[in-house]
């Protein structure tokens, strides 16, 4: 746990010592505090996403921290963390939702934790771009365990 704390120490030490008034790409009165990074190119994503990482997972904090952006429509497939995860939405609007359970809106501001092993997607609403740091604790546990993609009907079914 002192690592994980570690870790986020040093993510919010980060973002205040680099809001520094940059102006970007989510409009010309916001201010960027982590570069949205390159296009995944994956078959684990539906729609344009970036990732950028913050913090690669090492044998001292076992946490990676990466800056996730994605476009309106935008997805992730199914997935699951063996350590868990946990998301600060940094802007726009998404959706989050767990096997079996009601898709939620996430906005900035929010945090989302997931335990571990939880089958879970997330992503950008239809209509909005979504931006989120993601943490992921306790890598010596495993990475990241993808699943199939998620349907249209899934990603359209409850609230929008």
């Amino acid at each position: 746990m002192n690592r994980l704390i570690g870790a986020i120490f040093l993510l919010m030490t980060t973002a205040l010592y680099s809001c520094n008034n940059l102006e970007g790409e989510r409009g010309e009165n916001s201010k960027v505090i982590f570069p949205k990074g390159d296009r995944l190119i994956s078959k684990y994503f539906t729609g344009t996403a970036y990732l950028q990482m913050l913090v690669e997972s090492d044998t001292i904090y076992d946490t990676q921290i990466g800056n996730v952006t994605f476009q309106p429509g935008a997805r992730s497939n199914w997935h699951s963390h063996p350590g868990g995860q946990i998301l600060l939405i940094t802007s726009g609007k998404g959706y989050y939702q767990e096997k079996d359970k009601p898709k939620r809106i996430i906005r900035k501001g929010d945090v989302i934790t997931c335990s571990p092993n939880t089958v879970h997607w997330h992503g950008a609403s239809s209509d909005s771009g979504v931006s989120h740091i993601a943490i992921g604790p306790n890598t010596e546990k495993g990475s990241v365990v993808w699943l199939v993609p998620v349907t249209d009907a899934e990603y359209n079914n409850g609230p929008h």
